[in-house]
């Protein structure tokens, strides 16, 4: 059952400013930093946010609720984001909009072959990337009523987000992984650190997943990124 205040933003009309009003958008993202950012599009667009950190919880919570849209990473801590995509696009009735984030552009034609409506790089930062996103696969009748600038304005997630991403991933790290948690180390670095404009951490965390994917030995990196986890949560990093 509905509470009180999702009826009030189903009940709503979407305007001009708040194209999304009376949308509710599922976001499948373990990161905190991109979740974040996710919720302040989501707020200033006039949508309802819910989010899930895996492909579990985002199960559970479909099984009580049906979205509009459903947001997914396409790498997530308990598997693929794919198997989720696959798996809304067979069912019926079917989600509104169904969208896959990555932190690797490469990775679009994976979304759209499992079955998303479309792909958004991470970071996901201006408002019109994302209201466009989603509008672009609505019907008529769900599109703003009159004609709208498309807001090039640009939302920074709270920095503390970061570092409770940091702080969450070094703590994996220092329980000695192994080598398919350390893919996953490797990938949901990577991707916070293009969240977060970090350059030198990215590169480190392909730099451990190029070392990873060639067989080679990865102690030299896992000790490179242990050192940046420790200089950021001591307040020496980039964001």
């Amino acid at each position: 059952m509905m509470d009180d205040f999702d009826d009030i933003m189903l009940a709503r009309t979407p305007t001009a400013a708040r194209p999304l009003l009376g949308l509710t958008v599922l976001v499948v993202e373990d990161s905190r930093f991109a979740s974040e950012a996710m919720r302040l599009l989501c707020l200033r667009s006039g949508a309802r946010i819910r989010r899930a950190d895996c492909l579990t919880s985002a199960r559970k919570h479909l099984r009580v609720y049906r979205p509009s849209v459903v947001v997914v990473d396409l790498g997530l801590p308990d598997g693929s984001g794919t198997d989720l995509i696959t798996e809304l696009d067979k069912a019926s009735p079917r989600i509104d909009v169904l969208l896959g984030i990555s932190g690797d552009p490469a990775r679009e034609g994976e979304a759209i072959t499992a079955g998303a409506d479309g792909f958004l790089p991470k970071p996901i930062e201006t408002l019109g990337a994302f209201q466009q996103a989603i509008l672009s696969h609505l019907p008529e009748t769900a599109q703003p009523p009159t004609p709208r600038r498309v807001p090039n304005e640009a939302v920074i997630p709270d920095p503390f987000t970061f570092r409770e991403d940091i702080a969450h991933v070094a703590d994996v790290l220092r329980d000695r992984p192994d080598g398919k948690m350390l893919d996953y180390i490797a990938q949901f670095t990577s991707g916070i650190a293009r969240s977060a404009h970090d350059a030198p951490l990215e590169a480190a965390a392909l730099e451990l997943a190029k070392d990873r994917a060639n067989g080679r030995s990865v102690n030299i990196g896992v000790q490179r990124l242990n050192g940046m986890f420790k200089e950021r949560l001591a307040g020496g990093g980039v964001v």
